[in-house]
């Protein structure tokens, strides 16, 4: 039994430990990319974008569109070069939650139809950005090691 305990789990953990930093950079990559091209297709778009808004309920259309696609815009780019990740993730958060209520509750019959939205995936992995950082592969990471020699490279995600 130790032995499987040693390769299925102490193993496992080993490997893994040396991957660690792949996770967010992957993750920061997919949504990154993702917000970056969505937030400057709806700025080129804008027009078409309030009626979608105004038809969605969202008050002051005029005004949320192009906040909203620019959140998500710059948002993307932070995202994926790893600057103030903590800090961007959070807007994005909020521009989900937004969607989900505004475009996506109405067609929620079952906690498996909510699971399975895209956006309650993609505020997952905001929330965890959020929570975990960046990771080691990003700006925040040398940032805060250049400017916080003194604390231990777990504080900035190492």
């Amino acid at each position: 039994m130790n032995a499987v305990i040693t390769v299925f789990y102490d193993w496992s953990r080993l490997v893994a430990g040396y991957f660690a930093w792949a996770g967010p950079l992957a993750v920061r990559i997919v949504v990154g990319w993702v917000f970056l091209w969505s937030g400057w297709t709806k700025l080129h778009a804008l027009p078409r974008m309030i009626e979608n808004f105004r038809e969605w309920g969202i008050p002051a259309p005029e005004f949320f569109t192009p906040l909203a696609s620019g959140i998500e815009c710059v948002g993307g780019i932070l995202l994926l070069i790893g600057l103030l990740t903590r800090f961007a993730a959070v807007p994005m958060m909020i521009v989900m939650i937004v969607a989900i209520i505004s475009a996506k509750l109405a067609d929620v019959d079952s906690l498996e139809t909510f699971l399975g939205f895209d956006e309650v995936a993609y505020f997952v992995m905001f929330a965890w950005l959020a929570i975990a950082g960046p990771g080691p592969v990003s700006v925040d990471h040398v940032v805060l090691k250049a400017f916080r020699p003194d604390r231990p490279p777990s504080d900035y995600g190492a």
